[in-house]
């Protein structure tokens, strides 16, 4: 018999839609029941390509003995994080208070009041060894609140005061040392035999290897490159990297990047996307703009809607159990390619009859000591394997389209169009920007999930910022500044509608939004930029681009706030650092005028080149009142003799235009 869920356009809801479990899903019904019936709240929070997620609720949800306990003394709702990202961030900053430690699936217990008095992650049914387990944690939960809640209603009291406190960090100046030691600590924990950051398990962070090859480039500091371009080519090689589709999974269990767990998600394929193509602008190597190039064609076609968006992810579990997808042997190998192609197949891509991964094998290239790291003739075969996998069993799609995550999607795509010079990449790109803001809107209006031909939600922080960097890295692609005019707008609700006019820096969440037990606002990033990160970025490219004041005033403001934050972990800001360095090392600007609607030649010649510091705007006879509408000081920028005429600017200072290189 279905519940709720199942009527829910979340496909991780949706997954729970046949539980015995009587699930609500966040919504004021289910706490106001709680509140009617005098029942606490037990919230269940996770994502469809989870494994864990998976493995407990094939362990709990779907058993009758957990229902039973559930749907008696408790209301039980279920919430994707992915959907409801500030309820993720509230009660998983309970879980990190309460158990120093975080992740999902995430189960919290709760008063009707919201609450919270008891955090954990993954829990068994049953008590295994140390660890408790659900069954007896809901049945000693009951008990209690039926006889002694006080004490649970004193922690939850306790922890939401806790949350609430303003913790406002010392005014700070930002400069160069808070970007040297963000630096010094990233390579503090750097695997130099491996690449990456830390053990295992050990994530890509791409945003990190964004802020050290920027931070290469400007500082001329050559180590910070070349731990880029180690974990660039490890991460490749290892198991994380899908060597026959393209595409990496979210993480890798090891410290090898052999074993991953197998889920991959659109957010970290864009911004790895991002780093191999920013990576390759800076040397041309051929290996980063193939892993770019595979990574980008992954998702156009695994990931693409039809409308032109994309969706969230595919899952780590299939048919076989978790991995199965991606596993072979050397008899599947060469009942595919044949004895003798199979056989060099496999010494190749290290895929051996003891496996090395539950006895079948990861694909890899770890053990391959060959110079040559892409190997030849072999791109016929890796694609008949793919279609072979493909057609043996089927992913798990979460056909969730996230504003924020599709923000970053048109950061990677627009890079790739202008970087590789790839037409299939711009228009993309372009339908991406389209489908944005057609289906999921605009200005206040703006939604974070469409799902099923629906928007819904409001959007939150990380969708205006993301979808408005989208749009500048588009802007650099094609040079049409209405680009540049929405993501002002973008801003704009940002300053309007996000800003903490007392603690500085931005909510996650508008102030017309849900209120929950805290406002929540992440300053350190995570799996992937946090929100005030990705604004700080964005308010420093509206600046440099427009040299409208405002935006220099708020990006000084949201400078000094970050800076202020970064207690002794200035690596944790490392995406706003970004912004940091555009304050601290020399930039240029530059307007090209030109007299006709082509791209000159010569500003195809200067994009070219890898120059983070360099923000470009180009005006032309069709473009310029739109352009002057974005950047208002271009108005009186004319060509020159009836040449394009370049006007460069550095440090604040102005040359006379130029018209050859």
């Amino acid at each position: 018999m279905s519940n709720r869920l199942a009527k829910e356009s979340s496909p991780y809801l949706r997954q729970h839609g046949e539980n015995p479990v009587d699930w609500y899903p966040w919504c004021q019904e289910a706490f106001q029941r709680a509140k009617r019936e005098d029942k606490p709240v037990f919230l269940s929070i996770g994502y469809s390509t989870c494994h864990w997620c998976h493995v407990m609720a094939h362990e709990s949800f779907e058993d009758e003995q957990v229902a039973e306990i559930l749907n008696r003394s408790f209301i039980p709702v279920k919430v994707d994080r992915e959907e409801r990202p500030d309820v993720d961030a509230v009660y998983m900053q309970v879980c990190t208070a309460m158990t120093g430690s975080g992740g999902w699936p995430l189960t919290v217990i709760m008063t009707p009041e919201q609450k919270p008095f008891f955090a954990a992650t993954y829990l068994p049914k049953n008590n295994v060894g140390r660890q408790a387990g659900l069954l007896p944690l809901l049945y000693a939960v009951a008990s209690r609140w039926k006889n002694g809640r006080d004490e649970l209603v004193r922690t939850g009291n306790d922890i939401t005061a806790y949350l609430n406190r303003q913790r406002l960090g010392k005014a700070s100046f930002p400069g160069e040392e808070d970007v040297k030691r963000a630096a010094k600590q990233l390579a503090d924990s750097y695997d130099g035999e491996y690449g990456g950051f830390g053990s295992a398990p050990k994530f890509p962070s791409a945003h990190n290897l964004i802020f050290l090859l920027r931070y290469a480039a400007l500082s001329g500091e050559k180590s910070a490159r070349l731990q880029v371009e180690n974990t660039l080519r490890q991460m490749y090689k290892g198991g994380i990297y899908d060597h026959f589709g393209g595409g990496f999974a979210r993480y890798s269990t090891d410290r090898e990047w052999l074993a991953p767990h197998f889920e991959k998600t659109l957010y970290d394929n864009a911004l790895l996307a991002l780093a191999y193509t920013e990576a390759w602008q800076d040397g041309h190597m051929a290996l980063y703009r193939t892993v770019a190039e595979s990574t980008l064609d992954y998702c156009l076609r695994e990931l693409r809607h039809e409308k032109g968006g994309f969706f969230s992810g595919q899952d780590a579990d299939s048919e076989g159990g978790e991995g199965a997808y991606y596993l072979f042997t050397p008899q599947q190998v060469k009942s595919v390619l044949g004895e003798d192609a199979g056989r060099h197949f496999c010494e190749c891509y290290d895929i051996t009859e003891e496996g090395n991964f539950q006895g079948k094998s990861i694909p890899n290239l770890l053990l391959n000591t060959r110079w040559n790291l892409l190997p030849e003739g072999y791109g016929e075969f890796r694609e008949k394997l793919r279609d072979y996998r493909r057609e043996r069993m089927a992913l798990g799609l979460d056909d969730k389209v996230l504003t924020g995550w599709n923000g970053l999607m048109l950061m990677a795509l627009s890079r790739a169009a202008w970087a590789f010079g790839e037409e299939k990449y711009l228009r993309a790109a372009k339908a991406l920007a389209v489908f944005m803001e057609e289906e999921l809107g605009r200005g206040a209006q703006l939604k974070a999930v469409y799902c099923r031909g629906e928007a819904r939600l409001p959007a939150q922080l990380d969708d205006y910022a993301f979808y408005a960097l989208g749009l500048l890295e588009l802007y650099r692609a094609d040079f049409d500044p209405a680009h540049i005019v929405l993501a002002k707008e973008l801003a704009e609700q940002i300053l309007d509608r996000f800003a903490d006019e007392k603690g500085g820096g931005f909510f996650r969440t508008a102030q017309d939004a849900e209120a929950l037990i805290v406002r929540p606002k992440e300053i350190f990033d995570g799996a992937m930029p946090s929100g005030n990160s990705a604004a700080a970025v964005l308010l420093s490219a509206l600046w440099r681009l427009t040299a409208e004041v405002k935006w220099r005033e708020a990006r000084e403001k949201q400078l000094s706030f970050i800076c202020a934050n970064l207690n002794r972990y200035p690596a944790g800001c490392a995406f706003a650092l970004c912004a940091l360095m555009d304050e601290v090392y020399p930039t240029r600007e530059l307007v090209c005028a030109a007299p006709g609607e082509d791209v000159p030649e010569m500003l195809k010649t200067v994009t070219g080149k890898y120059a983070p510091e360099l923000s470009v705007l180009l005006k032309t006879p069709g473009n310029a009142a739109e352009l002057a509408q974005a950047a208002p000081f271009t108005a009186d920028y004319a060509p020159k003799d009836g040449k394009a005429a370049f006007y460069l600017c550095a440090n604040g200072v102005c040359q006379l235009p130029l018209t050859d290189i």
